[in-house]
């Protein structure tokens, strides 16, 4: 009886080791599957945050774009003030070109009728000088006759000093008009002289106004080309503007599915942690899940060493294992948007071709019989910046 009871106390305390060990055991299950599972959310929210990053670019690039067209328009604006300006003076410019055509037309216009009247002048000068010089030579070459005429013809000499004085009048009278005639051509040589010079002086101030119109045109045309260009940059600008709008409004719609889908592993990954594994023993496979499975393997890892295949068979395999996900290998691989080469139709092709190599079955049995190079890893991806777990190939398991 002594022997029985000592054998008894014996039993209590290996019984209590043991249900202590199994729940030892049970708590780093626990807390491995809670690590392999929040891997994934962590992986979720590294995407969320790099969309959110990616928005918060966008978003300042658009800010840029919006100060940028601000700045486009108040420069259009000045340039436009200063379009109006140039405007005006050009419309001076020409108004003045205009006045000074008009002044030289009608200084060419005096000058013409000023050279016609020296010419008049000059016509009558040379006739009168023609008339005197005739007179002249009569009274030099018949002086006597003439003298003889007005003596013998005087009725007294008071009559014959009348008649002489007569003769002198004439004769101051014909130098008198040729004096006259000689300064009156000279007076319109002057004013012909004045003429020039004044036509000179508009001639020199039209080229100069010619040549700031010419330069007013440029302003503005060079100006009118700027406000263009301005126009046209505002537009592409505006245009890119509501490109990244666009852009924006359908980050916000990839940052709210991110959202959804880390909503959803926080509640895979709860649902996760409180549930059971099943052991391989338990799994019954079905005709043609070697041939999924391996073309599976095929395209996500084909270029990869042997251990990514068979890392990839392991994720295949511990999904069927987890509670969470479906328990077959075809309601795994099949799952809604869980396998990329299921999505794109490269799985389809591969089985459609029976493209698996014979490295890729192999892996396929390796993982078909439980075992697992990644743990219980049920993830699998490119790596990025952030996400930890075991690196093979390629990919990196979590």
């Amino acid at each position: 009886m002594k022997k029985a009871g000592v054998r008894g106390k014996v039993t209590k305390k290996f019984g209590m080791l043991f249900s202590l060990m199994t729940s030892l055991i049970a708590a780093i299950v626990l807390a491995f599957m809670m690590s392999v599972i929040s891997y994934a959310t962590e992986s979720t929210k590294k995407q969320l945050q790099d969309a959110k990053d990616r928005k918060a670019q966008t978003q300042n690039e658009l800010d840029n774009t919006k100060e940028n067209i601000a700045e486009m328009n108040e420069e259009k604006s000045s340039l436009q003030g200063q379009l109006d300006t140039l405007n005006t003076q050009l419309g001076e410019v020409s108004n003045n070109l205009e006045q000074i055509e008009e002044q030289i037309g009608s200084k060419e216009n005096e000058i013409e009728n000023t050279l016609a009247e020296l010419e008049n002048a000059r016509q009558t000068e040379e006739k009168q000088y023609a008339s005197m010089k005739k007179r002249v030579q009569f009274i030099y070459e018949n002086q006597n006759a003439i003298l003889m005429d007005i003596l013998f013809s005087s009725g007294s000499f008071a009559d014959f000093l009348n008649r002489n004085q007569y003769i002198e009048q004439i004769s101051a009278y014909d130098r008198k008009k040729l004096l006259e005639y000689i300064q009156t051509k000279e007076t319109i040589r002057e004013k012909e002289e004045a003429l020039e010079a004044e036509k000179a002086q508009l001639d020199d101030y039209h080229t100069k106004q010619q040549a700031e119109q010419s330069r007013v045109a440029g302003l503005v045309s060079q100006t009118s080309g700027t406000i263009k260009q301005y126009s046209n940059d505002i537009l592409d600008a505006q245009a890119r503007a509501e490109e990244i709008e666009a852009q924006i409004k359908a980050q916000d719609e990839d940052i709210k599915k991110l959202e959804a889908k880390l909503a959803e592993e926080m509640r895979l990954s709860k649902l996760a942690a409180a549930s059971a594994w099943r052991d391989i023993s338990e799994v019954s496979f079905a005709d043609g899940d070697r041939y999924l499975l391996a073309n599976l393997i095929y395209c996500e890892a084909g270029a990869e060493p042997y251990e990514g295949k068979v890392a990839v068979g392991a994720v295949v395999i511990n999904r069927v294992l987890s509670s969470v996900y479906p328990d077959t290998v075809v309601g795994v691989i099949y799952q809604n948007r869980q396998f990329s080469p299921v999505t794109s139709g490269r799985l389809a092709i591969a089985l459609a071709e029976g493209r698996a190599t014979a490295a890729c079955f192999q892996a396929a049995d390796e993982a078909m019989k439980g075992y697992s190079n990644v743990g219980n890893c049920v993830y699998f991806r490119t790596p990025i910046p952030g996400l930890s777990g075991k690196n093979i190939g390629g990919h990196v398991f979590y």
